[in-house]
């Protein structure tokens, strides 16, 4: 056994807090993360940074908010000079690795033939030139990433190290793959083609993480501790999970969410009605559905869950088969969530609704956590913060400027509190959308507010209106604690402001 601690991080892709067995879901069935959760610390009030993917994996891996680390939104490539916990973690003698859905890097036609991506849909499907880092000339080290098997895309519309993996596997399956990736409305479509189930996304995740730790175990990284992020791309839309586990889910039994006929009155909401009047990118935000498509993607949702559980569970056996689980943190989250049917849409936003910015965290520590549930609120950059405390990388080593808090103390008594709130960025810069929300959420409200329009917000009780259907903003009752949160989103927002380009002179 390693002195230094491994760690193991699950991510899932638009995976909602609440989409969980332990979560208190009395329909999809996870029972491997349900034992991890019994295992461990899940935490209840875990909210990203930014509910976009792009944007709040670059926070996970920066430990800064996305207005430092620069990537505001989707499409935006995080810099080389940010530093991230791999690149200190590979200094001190980890071996970092990832295998599935880094998104660190832009997945559609650049607005400028002259940009380049390591992960683009389109460069890895068709033969490029050595300007295009991709297939053998992948960069690596990887922001700080030892070894990467890389997988770009959603559903059965994906590229990466995957497609290679495919094409020695099932040749004309993958000659499809690789047309259906070039046109880039099959990426936002609701649901894609099936593909076998020996030959879907999440197995050769599986299959990838699980050979590593086999190699590991063999001693071929010469006793390096690793840092391990194994990343599914599911339960992320389009959907097509293998057959068997859609067999599950009949979606004429799931009943739709409390606040699904809502839809009626965002209509007459200043921020909300125009934009589901004129949709500025009907595709991926703010799709006004029906019931019969709400039930459908859900079950097709639980479906994909379900399948990600059950290869976690075959990872964690062969974690613990392998001698490596005593000596290994793990983590189960996920980037971000989705609306599934609240209030009567789908996708992301941007919104000021729950379902799209709560997610889940379990971690789970040797020798330091013990089977809890912690309501304490936590944020997604606090994660990096916390993990290079648990793996005693001294705080001199540490990336500088880390805006997240240390939540060992709450690992390891979770009825502690760390933080009195959560601040999360929202920014969307794409077609006629541009948008700017900033929410705030307490123990016990939630608030949005919307650049350009004044004198207005939402303002939520988190535990008297779970379904956020009574927007506080206007009633006079509450117009005290309004002006308190305003105020204090106001000083979170300054405190969390770059401090970047550094001053290098006193005049």
């Amino acid at each position: 056994m390693n002195e230094k601690m491994n760690v193991l991080l699950f991510i899932t892709d638009a995976l909602r807090g609440d989409h969980l067995g332990c979560a208190g879901n009395q329909v999809v069935k996870t029972p491997n993360i349900d034992r991890l959760a019994d295992e461990g610390v899940r935490f209840t009030n875990h909210y990203c940074a930014n509910p976009i993917c792009m944007p709040n994996r670059a926070s996970l891996v920066t430990g800064v908010y996305p207005n430092v680390h620069g990537v505001r939104s989707n499409g935006i490539n995080l810099r080389d000079d940010i530093p991230t916990i791999m690149q200190i973690l590979r200094k001190k003698g980890w071996h970092t690795i990832n295998i599935g859905k880094i998104h660190h890097q832009y997945w559609l036609a650049p607005f400028r033939h002259k940009s380049r991506s390591a992960e683009s849909l389109v460069d890895w499907a068709i033969k490029r030139d050595n300007s295009y880092p991709v297939r053998d000339n992948f960069p690596l080290p990887y922001y700080g990433y030892n070894e990467v098997e890389v997988i770009s895309g959603n559903g059965s519309v994906c590229s990466g190290h995957y497609s290679q993996w495919l094409e020695e596997r099932a040749p004309i399956i993958a000659k499809e793959v690789q047309k259906r990736v070039q046109n880039y409305d099959n990426l936002f479509s609701l649901f894609c083609k099936e593909i076998p189930e020996e030959l879907y996304n999440t197995t050769w995740v599986k299959e990838r993480t699980i050979a590593f730790l086999e190699r590991y175990a063999q001693g071929n990284y010469n006793e390096k501790p690793f840092y391990l992020q194994c990343s599914f791309p599911d339960p992320h839309y389009p959907l097509a999970p293998p057959k068997r586990y859609q067999d599950m889910y009949n979606p004429e039994d799931i009943k739709l969410p409390p606040s699904f006929d809502d839809i009626e009155n965002l209509y007459t909401h200043k921020y909300l009605g125009y934009h589901l009047i004129n949709p500025p990118f009907k595709q991926a935000f703010l799709r006004e559905s029906t019931a019969e498509e709400v039930q459908k993607i859900t079950a097709l949702t639980y479906a994909s869950i379900s399948y990600v559980d059950n290869c976690i569970g075959q990872i964690l056996a062969t974690l613990e088969n392998l001698g490596l689980e005593k000596n290994t943190i793990i983590l189960f989250m996920s980037d971000h969530g989705d609306l599934m049917g609240d209030h009567g849409l789908l996708f992301k936003g941007p919104c000021p609704f729950n379902g799209v910015l709560q997610i889940p965290l379990i971690w789970k520590v040797p020798g330091l956590t013990k089977p809890s549930v912690s309501h304490s609120l936590i944020s997604t950059v606090d994660i990096p913060k916390t993990l290079l405390k648990l793996l005693e990388i001294n705080e001199r080593h540490h990336p500088p400027d880390m805006q997240g808090f240390d939540f060992t103390s709450v690992l390891k008594h979770p009825k502690s509190k760390v933080r009195e709130c959560v601040l999360i960025e929202n920014d969307e810069e794409i077609g006629t959308l541009k948008a700017r929300l900033r929410h705030l959420v307490t123990e016990e409200y939630k608030l949005t507010i919307y650049e350009g329009l004044d004198d207005f917000g939402d303002l939520y009780d988190r535990n008297n209106d779970p379904y956020e259907l009574n927007n506080l903003w206007y009633d006079e009752t509450f117009k005290d604690i309004r002006y308190q949160l305003v105020n204090k989103l106001l000083q979170e927002n300054l405190k969390i402001q770059t401090k970047y380009p550094k001053r290098i002179a006193g005049t």
